[in-house]
């Protein structure tokens, strides 16, 4: 057992169980360290490009890589494989550099033998390099203070047994204006120390979870601005055994947004903030966080410390912030909405697509009554049909809901909540373990 006061343990655990026990993404037991939403429609196209052993070994949980940071100095904490790092470079182009730190040595190998060939289909050699080091020193791995504009991570920071150093660290780097951008695991409540100490869940990016509030108040009093919220995602933990051990507590990946703003926020004057639409991807209107979505060309009225940000970090440039001469029809500023109140909120819309919510935290969805059969959440959360619909049961072993060709049976529609679906002349094409519905839907009653 590990425990986080004692770093090396910690770091030997975490090494091991990323360099030597994960083979790839599919032997993960929970969904913590796999991304939750979908990225946007321009990183996705990135990371087709990326090399594919690299994306093999790729653990994240969310898509912490903002689009609009042409030329910016990046820095990843605890790179891994370096598929973020990859896409970052892309989007800086060839003026601005990408910087990945990690200890693990097997991630790092394969972090940087790949750079040639992404390079190629780049078309110029990016300005990305991988250090060996640690996120909790960053002066000793190189980083120097006041080097960075934007600093990322991917479901790594609660990998950290001092989570405090890391945070600090980064504020050293980051030049001013600068921001940390990144996603990561959070729990609802205090983890108590036999969920902590666990190996498997500190690998798995559980164990070593924050509750929110704690983190949220040591980013404040660090000197970052206010934690901004983007996203949050509910986690599923298919493993019975570790739903057992961690009991009652719940996990989010959730992007924050921590600015270093050049200015302080002032302390009176009403402010509007106008996004100019010129981040590619972009175009129509920019989400700083879930409570400010601006729509392009439209003037909002803004709190002080949000014009802050607009007017003084490496968005500057996206924005036009004045001071109002008038509230007019501006209405109020957005108000922040709590983070538990967005905890629930997620934890409500895992359970609505599940059914109950009593199934969430396995990863299995409730069956409907009509269908007689489990739909699952996760592919490795497969449950098998109830025999008297006739359905073929799962193969167990690749957690996939995928019968025996042979049987006549198909996967199902994702919407429907059933398990197996009779072929039959539905205009089904079958792939492997996987059926690609057509577009012929005569034989829909076929479906147990």
């Amino acid at each position: 057992m590990a425990s986080l006061g004692d770093s090396n343990t910690v770091y030997s655990s975490v090494k091991d169980y990323y360099g030597k026990v994960l083979e790839s993404s599919k032997d993960l037991k929970t969904s913590a360290c796999t991304a939750g939403s979908a990225p946007h429609p321009i990183i996705r196209q990135i990371i087709g490009k990326v090399p594919r052993a690299v994306n093999d070994k790729f653990y994240g949980c969310g898509n912490p890589i903002p689009l609009g940071i042409e030329g910016k100095d990046v820095l990843d904490l605890g790179s891994g494989s370096g598929r973020d790092c990859y896409v970052a470079a892309a989007l800086v182009g060839r003026e601005g550099s990408v910087t990945g730190v990690d200890m693990t040595d097997e991630q790092l190998k394969t972090a940087r033998e790949n750079v040639d060939e992404f390079g190629k289909t780049l078309g110029y050699a990016p300005k990305l390099r991988f250090v060996t080091g640690y996120i909790e020193m960053l002066d000793a791995a190189g980083i120097a203070p006041a080097s960075v504009d934007v600093c990322i991570s991917n479901c790594v920071i609660n990998l950290s047994p001092n989570k405090r150093l890391v945070l600090e660290g980064v504020h050293r780097a980051l030049r001013a204006g600068g921001e940390l951008y990144f996603s990561d695991v959070y729990a609802d409540r205090q983890l108590p120390e036999s969920v902590r100490t666990h190996d498997v869940l500190l690998g798995e990016c559980i164990g070593g979870a924050l509750y929110t509030g704690e983190f949220e108040q040591m980013a404040v009093d660090i000197g970052f601005a206010r934690p901004r919220v983007l996203s949050v995602d509910h986690i599923a933990i298919n493993d019975r055994e570790l739903q057992q051990l961690v009991g009652d507590a719940k996990f989010f990946s959730i992007t924050y947004r921590l600015f270093k703003p050049q200015k302080p926020s002032a302390d009176g004057g009403v402010f509007t903030a106008k996004y100019l639409g010129t981040i590619e991807g972009h175009t129509d209107k920019y989400e700083l966080d879930v409570d400010h979505v601006f729509e392009t060309g439209t003037p909002v009225r803004v709190d002080p410390g949000t014009a802050a940000i607009l007017s003084s970090s490496w968005l500057a440039r996206y924005f036009a912030v004045d001071v109002a001469q008038t509230t007019g029809d501006l209405g109020s500023a957005a108000k922040t909405t709590a983070t538990e109140s967005l905890l629930d909120r997620a934890y409500q819309v895992a359970a609505a697509s599940c059914g109950t919510s009593d199934s969430v935290s396995s990863g299995c969805c409730a069956p409907k009554e009509s269908s007689g059969c489990c739909a699952p959440k996760k592919s490795s959360g497969c449950c098998p049909p109830k025999a008297s619909t006739g359905c073929c049961p799962p193969k167990q072993s690749t957690g996939c809901c995928s019968p025996k060709q042979s049987a006549g049976c198909c996967p199902p529609k994702q919407s429907s909540g059933c398990c197996k679906a009779k072929s039959s002349d539905s205009g089904s094409q079958v792939k492997g373990n996987l059926t690609m519905l057509g577009e012929d839907r005569s034989s829909k009653n076929n479906c147990c």
